[in-house]
Formats: C-alpha cells, structure tokens, sequence
C-alpha cells in the first residue's frame, strides 16, 4: 500500500520532468531562453544587481519559460487536432507565438530598466517632464523609433487584413521611411539632401504597392504617422 502511495505522489513529478526534458530536446526556442536565462543571471551578479533585481527578472524570465512550454503544447495538440492547413489553427498557433513574444519583451524591458537603475530613471523623467526637455537626436530618434513602433502595432490591430510584419492597415515601412525623411529635413539645410531622403521614403512605399502588400490608403496612413512623429520630435519640442 505504502509504495502505491509513493508511486502517486512522485508519479506527477517524474511526469513533468519529462515534460520538461522533452521540450528543452525537441523545442529550440526553448533551449535558447534557458540559455538566455543563465546568460542574464550571470550578468545580474557581475554588474552587482541587488537581489531583489535578481529576484525580479527571474520571475519574469520564468514566465517567458512558461509562456513557451504552452506555445510548445498548443502547437502539438493543433497538429494533432488538424494535421492539414487550416485558418484557425494558424490562428491558435499566432496567439500562442504572441504570448511568447509578450513576455520576452516584459523581460527585456525590466533588465534594461533594472541595469539603467532609479537614479537615471529619475533623470530621465526630469528631462522629459521639464519645461524644456534635453533629448539629442538619437534619443529622439530612439524614441520616435519606439512610439512609431506601437502606432504601426495598433493600427495594424485595427485593420482586418494583413499580418505584423507584412501588410495591415498602416504600413511599417512607409512610416519609418518617411519618419526618417522627416527628421533629415527638419534637421537640415541643404534642400537637396532633404530631397534625396524624400524620395527615398518615396521609394520604399511604392516598392511595398507594387509588391501588393500595401493599398494606396495604407501607404498614406504610414507616411503621415511618420510624418507628424517628425514633425513632434524634432520640430515642436525645444532643440
């Protein structure tokens, strides 16, 4: 009776080890966030992170973890489910790859965080908040890369056809191209140079039409986003 009783209390254990083993062999995404997990935990002791931060950003990585092993098992029960291509299994297997990628930048954005620490946090939200904010260009840049990011994710969101990286209701490409038009011209004055940038911008959206990946609407909807995001950062904030 007592080794039955033994077998069903390690029995779940020796279960989910296996689950375990069986992804860190089959999954190679899988294997590369374990890597990155002793990578960053090394670099937290020799940059002197306290334990908390530790603490923190092992939590966080573990979710990363977690979030792959359910993307591991959804795409196995899919492929058993429906063997042959179909719109909604695609579907299930993009919600999990996109909770997968949720938690891998929760966890890039706290180790930055984590490495540039409170006091130049602090800092930075003095410089940002103050009547007139300090930012050089690439900051600006950095930051216009970043906020354009999100409005292109969005607008994406909100269109009905297209994927992340291809199509959708604002294009990508046509709002950084001519976000970084934008920024050459307002920081130049050499006519010819801003031309050149323009018609670079110019060029990058009609290869995405003639490519059938973006209408003319989609287009026009990027290169303003990247427009107005020039015109904000480097035209109505202070130099």
């Amino acid at each position: 009776m007592s080794m039955t009783k033994t077998r069903d209390i390690f029995g779940p254990f020796r279960v989910a080890i296996s689950g375990l083993v069986y992804t860190f062999r089959t999954q190679r995404h899988m294997r590369f966030h374990v890597y990155m997990v002793l990578v960053i935990t090394l670099l937290g002791l020799l940059l002197n992170w306290r334990l908390r931060e530790i603490l923190i950003l092992l939590f966080i990585m573990s979710l990363v973890l977690v979030a792959e092993m359910f993307n591991s098992a959804i795409e196995a029960v899919v492929d058993l489910v429906q063997p042959t291509y179909h719109p909604l299994a695609k579907f299930a297997k993009d919600i999990a790859a996109g909770a997968v990628l949720i938690s891998t930048m929760l966890a890039i954005a706290a180790a930055i965080l984590i490495q540039i620490g409170e006091n130049r946090l602090e800092e930075i939200r003095l410089s940002l908040t103050g009547e007139s904010p300090n930012l050089t260009v690439i900051q600006r840049i950095v930051l216009g890369s970043v906020l354009l990011f999100f409005v292109v994710i969005i607008g994406k969101a909100i269109g009905k056809r297209g994927m992340l990286l291809k199509g959708g209701l604002v294009s990508g490409h046509a709002a950084y191209g001519f976000f970084l038009a934008g920024t050459a011209t307002l920081m130049t004055d050499n006519a010819l140079v801003a031309a050149i940038t323009i018609l670079l911008a110019v060029i990058i959206a009609q290869s995405r039409w003639e490519a059938k990946i973006h209408s003319v609407f989609e287009l026009t909807l990027g290169a303003t986003a990247g427009v107005l995001m020039a015109l904000v950062l480097f035209g109505l904030l202070p130099k």
